[in-house]
């Protein structure tokens, strides 16, 4: 929370993406691109851990910044605007937003893929499915009711179907659908192996199973499909800091996707019947090994908090080994559930 402190200081109304480790400095975006909803869920976190009104104000402001994502094209909808908004307890103006967003979500199911189209927003073809493109979109949708729900089962299913091999083999996390031969072929990028692409449909995943309105409709079955996940690269047993590329285990970590999983593993942890103990150990044992040996400390000549280490894109040698903002989010709520500021469950 001193981090985000730091962090409000210096980006004042625009949106931190990545920080440089070498010296804590925030690269930013004026509108938060698919990233900005963890800025303000970071904002939200504070305002709980505080109870100060300013904090609370500060984190509504940041929520109404994003506003004009409600209605763009894209399935980044559901990073942005439920994790901007899920912490928001008690704010009217962020449970509208988050409302508008969910149905404009729904109104734009595409029919013979089952999808929320990842969209032209960020440019390139409209009609793809991503991994990144459904955690959050699935307890989004679940939000508008009955509707809602089976739109985001066909959402997660559509996504399984095509990320996740029956054999538990990694498949390319993004897909291309051609309207006129109705069939799907994969995209180059990103690239089968991502290791947070694996954390995000596990997160998907967790998010469907903690709502049995979504669940009851899914056609896969998401307890095996959750196996399968965890059973790639050993994710319940292996090293507990991913490679950010599976095909390269020397290249560069990815923290931001151990913190991911982390929060995944311990919304799984909640499920009943399923993994308890085995899932709520392992999600702690990542957030100690994040705190323990990837936070920043004052005496590195850092500012203090910053969870280096995460990895943008390592294919394009993009922010490699840098403090990333959805990083620093799934530290901290992973932080705050365990210290009982956060029903993980609900978020």
């Amino acid at each position: 929370m001193g981090r985000v402190a730091v962090t409000e200081a210096e980006v004042g109304a625009r949106f931190p993406l990545y920080a440089d480790p070498r010296d804590g400095k925030w690269t930013t975006t004026g509108r938060g691109s698919w990233a900005g909803g963890f800025w303000a869920g970071l904002l939200w976190l504070r305002a709980r851990h505080t109870g100060h009104d300013a904090d609370r104000r500060a984190a509504a402001e940041c929520t109404a910044r994003l506003e004009g994502w409600a209605d763009a094209d894209t399935a980044t909808r559901g990073l942005i605007l439920w994790y901007g908004t899920a912490l928001a307890e008690g704010d009217e103006a962020a449970a509208s937003l988050r409302d508008r967003a969910a149905r404009a979500c729904l109104g734009d199911l595409h029919p013979e893929t089952g999808i929320v189209p990842w969209g032209s927003a960020f440019g390139g073809p409209r009609l793809v499915a991503r991994v990144d493109g459904v955690p959050g979109t699935v307890p989004l949708l679940a939000e508008t009711g009955p509707d809602g729900a089976a739109a985001a089962a066909a959402h997660l299913d559509r996504h399984l179907g095509l990320c996740l091999g029956s054999g538990g083999e990694q498949r390319p996390p993004a897909w291309q659908f051609d309207n006129g031969a109705g069939t799907w072929s994969p995209l180059d990028d990103p690239r089968p192996g991502w290791s947070r692409g694996r954390a995000w449909l596990l997160l998907a995943i967790a998010d469907a199973l903690l709502r049995p309105d979504v669940a009851a409709r899914c056609s896969v079955h998401l307890v095996e499909a959750a196996d399968r996940l965890l059973a790639q690269d050993d994710v319940a047993t292996g090293r507990l800091v991913p490679p950010a590329e599976g095909a390269e285990p020397d290249g560069p970590a990815d923290t931001s996707a151990a913190a991911i999983t982390a929060v995944a593993l311990m919304k799984l942890a909640r499920v009943p019947g399923a993994w308890t103990d085995a899932c709520s150990y392992r999600g702690a044992a990542i957030l100690s090994r994040l705190a323990e040996a990837h936070l920043s400390r004052a005496d590195d000549g850092l500012p203090a908090g910053m969870l280096l280490d995460g990895c943008y894109d390592a294919g394009k040698g993009l922010a490699v080994r840098h403090e990333l903002v959805w990083g620093d989010f799934f530290l901290a709520l992973g932080l705050a559930s365990l210290d009982g500021l956060v029903d993980i469950s609900r978020v």
